[in-house]
């Protein structure tokens, strides 16, 4: 994996974590109501979650690879074709973030564990993966080497957005409430998704 690509992947799995979610309003919420302590532990859970997912997915495109290479490049063009879908949809997307239902204090076990659930139970997140994943991995390098390069940069941009919400939730929260300011977020994002989509599969037709 060359630098570029890296880097490349490094843009996608920013926007992911950025794109408001479960995730992100979790860990909004648990830092207004919990402090710093529990979203921290909230943060672990989430991250917990999101590697079962990662491991998951690497093991299941490790079998797919070994046995069809052209059922992995099928996979690689439905992965582009998804995140230009998935673009279109936040694009049209009209929610607004419910910070209101604030619960109790919980002990940070539980706080843990509640995040963990967040992600695993989160099918926008393997399924985004399992797209993803497939456009950086280069069939002549070690498959291994590049699912855990993925992995780990998916991991610890994850962790530096949710600490960036937990820190900025105070601020952000009544902005983001609104319907307007909401719809203008979505678009953004979904702006994102589909320009990586069609960068990916246009690269993928020059190589």
């Amino acid at each position: 994996m060359t630098i570029e690509w890296w880097l490349t992947y490094l843009l996608t799995t920013s926007i992911l974590s950025l794109s408001p979610g479960s995730g992100a309003i979790n860990t909004m919420s648990t830092g207004i109501s919990h402090g710093y302590r529990g979203t921290v532990a909230s943060i672990a859970g989430l991250q917990l979650g999101l590697s079962l997912h990662i491991v998951l997915v690497g093991v299941g495109l490790g079998a797919l690879f070994s046995q069809s290479l052209l059922a992995f490049e099928m996979l690689k063009w439905a992965g582009a074709a998804y995140l230009v879908w998935l673009g279109i949809q936040q694009w049209r997307s009209a929610g607004a973030i419910d910070l209101n239902a604030v619960s109790k204090a919980m002990p940070r076990r539980r706080l843990f564990k509640r995040a963990v659930l967040v992600n695993l139970t989160n099918p926008k997140s393997i399924v985004f993966l399992a797209a993803l994943f497939p456009q950086f991995i280069l069939p002549h390098q070690p498959q291994l080497a590049q699912f855990l390069v993925l992995g780990i940069t998916t991991v610890v941009v994850d962790i530096i957005v949710m600490i960036g919400y937990a820190t900025l939730a105070t601020r952000i929260a009544v902005w983001i409430k609104g319907p307007k300011q909401m719809k203008l977020l979505n678009r953004l994002f979904g702006g994102m998704f589909m320009a990586v989509g069609v960068l990916l599969a246009s690269a993928r037709k020059i190589a």
